[in-house]
């Protein structure tokens, strides 16, 4: 009875084991065939803005560079994906560090980390990666539109007395309006 029971447990586990690496297979499949960044710039205006932010060029570059053997070199990667998104916020260019494009580089950092933190998960849950991986593309998309809306916006030239109009709404230039204040002026 022991020999037959032994043999029957050994038979499940090679059974088990198969339906792992075949779990794990088609887990590899599915992200491999969901692993698509788009990394070319959409519009020739972001595309100089883009070409001298040398953080973006690098994210950008490991972007385009798909895994190809294993599930955990997806992992390998998104981790060092993780890693040069965060570096994106510390270097923005001065003509972009305007809170819309911050916001968006925020979003695009989240997803990213999303996107490491779900690879590592013991069940990876390859519909999320896949979703994430497209909304991925979406944030890249949507910073290079604005950054190419900055640069049309800074062709236009301004009129005559706009930039003193447009000091005159800086609310951090207005003159307090406490008690105070007031009082100094008119002694």
């Amino acid at each position: 009875m022991l020999l037959i029971s032994c043999k029957e447990d050994k038979n499940e586990v090679l059974i088990e084991n198969q339906k792992a690496i075949q779990k794990k297979t088609q887990v590899f499949n599915a992200i491999n065939s969901a692993w698509n960044f788009s990394t070319q710039p959409i519009n020739p205006a972001a595309q100089g803005a883009l070409s001298m932010w040398a953080e973006w060029r690098v994210l950008m570059s490991e972007l385009g560079q798909k895994p190809k053997s294993t599930i955990g070199a997806f992992q390998q990667k998104s981790k060092t994906l993780s890693k040069k998104a965060s570096e994106l916020v510390n270097n923005i260019p001065s003509a972009y560090s305007k809170p819309e494009i911050k916001s968006r580089i925020s979003v695009l950092v989240t997803k990213i980390n999303a996107l490491d933190l779900f690879i590592h998960l013991h069940e990876i849950p390859t519909d999320k990666i896949a979703l994430l991986i497209a909304e991925i593309n979406t944030q890249i998309i949507s910073i290079e539109s604005q950054m190419g809306e900055i640069v049309r916006k800074n062709i236009i030239p301004k009129e005559e007395g706009e930039s003193d109009m447009i000091k005159m709404l800086d609310t951090s230039r207005a003159i307090p309006s406490n008690a105070n204040y007031k009082n100094r002026v008119i002694n």
